[in-house]
């Protein structure tokens, strides 16, 4: 039975050991975080005993059940069953009763989803997640080279717009138009990583832009209209 934590980390419970359930478990054990798993399938559960001790098959998952792994004493439990979902509205109901303090939710629908956070949990849609990120990724790829390193951070490499050619950094102020920072500028192999308010752009530079999506793609659509 999994007991109640001996330190500060964060433990998290996981029910359902499909390919999300899975993924999320390997993540979360690679960064050392304390686990409980639980799945119906006597096979999948001895494979994730490498990560984790506490990893138990639960044929039934009722509130008692639940209950006698300790999964209770997670302060958070992921619901990672999709395709059965009545199975998952039960577990998500038992979960909550429970009284842990996070229960989060996978759906498959809008449906299933608003059931779900009537329940009392936080709700994610992986597949819908997954499908707008790559879309994203898709659409902006066409104009610009961008590395997502969070919802909020992305980095790009870019060549400089010809309208801001021959001025500053200061006269340009990408910061209060787009929110942009500027981590380097290359020019003919040579990379420069402190880049002066005074510096002036140079046709052949190529900039490297840190901020939110948003904020590249205005500069983007910005540049291009004056061309």
């Amino acid at each position: 039975m999994f007991g109640k934590k001996q330190n500060n980390k964060i433990t998290y419970g996981i029910v359902g050991m499909g390919r999300f359930g899975r993924a999320l478990t390997e993540e979360l054990a690679a960064s050392g975080s304390e686990l409980i798993v639980l799945d119906r399938d006597e096979d999948k559960i001895r494979e994730l005993r490498e990560l984790t001790e506490n990893a138990y098959v639960v044929k039934n998952l009722d509130r008692k059940s639940l209950q006698e792994t300790g999964i209770q004493n997670c302060d958070v439990a992921v619901v990672c069953i999709g395709e059965q979902i009545d199975t998952s509205i039960l577990t998500t109901l038992n979960l909550v009763s429970l009284g842990i303090p996070k229960v989060i939710a996978k759906a498959t629908s809008g449906e299933h989803g608003i059931i779900l956070e009537k329940l009392g949990a936080e709700v994610v849609y992986p597949e819908r997640d997954m499908a707008v990120r790559l879309a994203s990724r898709l659409e902006t790829a066409r104009e610009l080279d961008i590395i997502q390193l969070s919802e909020k951070i992305n980095i790009t490499k870019m060549q400089v717009p010809d309208r801001i050619v021959g001025r500053s950094v200061v006269e340009v102020d990408l910061r209060s138009r787009f929110g942009l920072n500027i981590i380097a500028v290359e020019n003919g192999g040579i990379v420069t990583e402190h880049i002066r308010p005074d510096y002036i752009f140079r046709s052949e530079d190529t900039l490297f832009l840190v901020g939110s999506k948003d904020g590249l793609l205005k500069m983007n659509q910005w540049a291009a209209a004056a061309r």
